[in-house]
């Protein structure tokens, strides 16, 4: 059964940081890019960040830029989201997606986290 499970939310002062985790398990983590989504009240779903599935290749959305830092471990089954100089613009639920570098395309989704940036 898979499962991908964030944690690491919560609230912060803006220019505060969190570090998110996203622990997987029922399926091959090192065949699976993993992206951070986000998704604030009113709003799209958008893709915050994205590394390939050996780890050596990150994009992220203009907005987090110099700001965000995704990284994963292969051997722990887990990609991280470490977010620094976080505004208030940045409050959303986060969430993890794995998807597979190989066909057939298998696709999975994490619960979410909240952060919130607020003083």
């Amino acid at each position: 059964q898979v499962h991908l499970v964030e944690s690491g939310g919560g609230l912060v002062q803006p220019g505060g940081s969190l570090r998110l985790s996203c622990a997987a398990s029922g399926f091959i983590f090192s065949s699976y890019a993993m992206k951070w989504y986000r998704q604030a009240p009113g709003k799209e779903r958008e893709l915050v960040a994205r590394i390939n599935s050996a780890g050596g290749t990150t994009t992220y959305t203009d907005s987090v830029k110099g700001r965000f830092t995704i990284s994963r471990d292969n051997a722990k089954n887990t990609v991280y989201l470490q977010m620094n100089s976080l505004k208030l613009e940045d409050t959303a639920v986060y969430y993890c997606n794995a998807i597979s570098v190989r066909v057939p395309v298998r696709e999975y989704w994490g619960q979410g986290t909240q952060v919130t940036v607020s003083s």
